[in-house]
């Protein structure tokens, strides 16, 4: 017998399966093709195949890269969406619906920003994002659906470029109206005939054949991070690179609201601090109140009317008091 992790026999391939003849590895999509960097897998040292795995990880920004132009195109979409009173949907399963979670998720406490603007859809529910419920991916009837909308933005997540759930989803949302993108590891993606966008994340096979938590998940991450990320400063949500528009909800957010204050209207700590006060804990009203001179009143009021962006609401109150607009101090425009 041979222990985990010493040098034995080559695994034996897997057998056919009801005496079918196995896929060959050019039908299959690029993610759950076997690597052949990585076929001694289990005959590595500890260090050997932190290496052999970082170096595949290497590869994932040069992925993330080359889909540059088709990720501009999202969030010119989402841009397009949000203008027109629409969402952005995300839908995903496994561990692609799990990096849609917590893309979306992380989106409240950074920007202020929940699923009244972009809602996640996973494949089982919540309760997936916890256990993962493999049988939800194959579910075909488009039930999470139903609150999509025309003019809404619809992102299907999927590794393979094949998951039903991910397809139902790009289907119903078209008959909807919504505009329809999938983000996929395929450039032959099958469900890429149901999305008007397609961006290709092209991180190829995993170490371990088939799971695609790995590089493509990382790829995922990464390109949906940048996609709402761009989405939230294009919308006016951060002043400068400062986060004006994030929760105070606790003493960590507290602390760095009052610096973000402090920076981004150039008053000492203690003055931005009895503005956050003043203002009950909401940063962007405080920055509104230091930057235009107006008590915390005034300044909710301008969000209100500014539809929550702080530099709209800036402007709009230099306007009414006929004062010239005012810019951030860092920006020497």
């Amino acid at each position: 017998m041979t222990r985990p992790g010493t040098a034995g026999p080559p695994a034996p391939e897997d057998p056919p399966v009801g005496g079918e003849p196995l896929p060959s590895e050019e039908s299959l999509p690029p993610t759950e093709r076997r690597n052949p960097a990585s076929t001694g897998l289990d005959r590595l040292g500890t260090a050997d195949l932190l290496a052999l795995i970082n170096r595949e990880d290497a590869g994932v920004p040069g992925a993330v890269a080359a889909a540059l132009p088709a990720i501009e195109a999202l969030v010119e979409a989402g841009l397009a969406a949000l203008a027109r009173s629409g969402r952005v949907h995300y839908f995903g399963a496994g561990s692609s619906g799990r990096a849609a979670l917590a893309d979306a998720a992380e989106l409240l406490p950074t920007y202020g920003v929940g699923p009244e603007t972009v809602r996640p859809h996973l494949a089982g529910g919540p309760a997936a994002g916890r256990t993962a419920d493999e049988a939800a991916e194959d579910r075909a009837d488009g039930a999470d659906t139903a609150d999509v909308r025309a003019g809404d933005l619809v992102i299907g997540i999927s590794a393979s470029g094949r998951t039903a759930y991910v397809g139902a989803a790009l289907t119903h949302g078209r008959a909807a109206g919504a505009v329809t993108a999938l983000l996929s590891g395929d450039p032959a993606a099958p469900l890429a005939a149901h999305a008007d966008l397609h961006i290709v994340l092209a991180t190829g096979p995993e170490v371990v054949t088939g799971s695609t938590r790995m590089k493509a998940a990382t790829a995922q991450k990464l390109a949906l991070n940048m996609f709402s990320t761009a989405l939230m400063v294009r919308t006016g949500h951060t002043w400068s690179n400062l986060m004006v528009t994030a929760s105070a909800g606790n003493a960590k957010l507290h602390r760095r609201a009052v610096r973000t204050l402090s920076l981004a209207c150039g008053v000492p700590a203690a003055e931005a601090e009895r503005a956050l006060r003043a203002c009950e804990g909401r940063t962007a009203t405080a920055l509104v109140s230091l930057l235009a001179g107006v008590g915390p009143e005034a300044a909710g009021a301008a969000l209100r009317a500014a539809g929550g962006l702080p530099l709209a609401a800036v402007r709009r109150l230099a306007a009414s008091a006929a004062a010239p607009v005012v810019h951030d101090p860092e920006d020497p425009s």
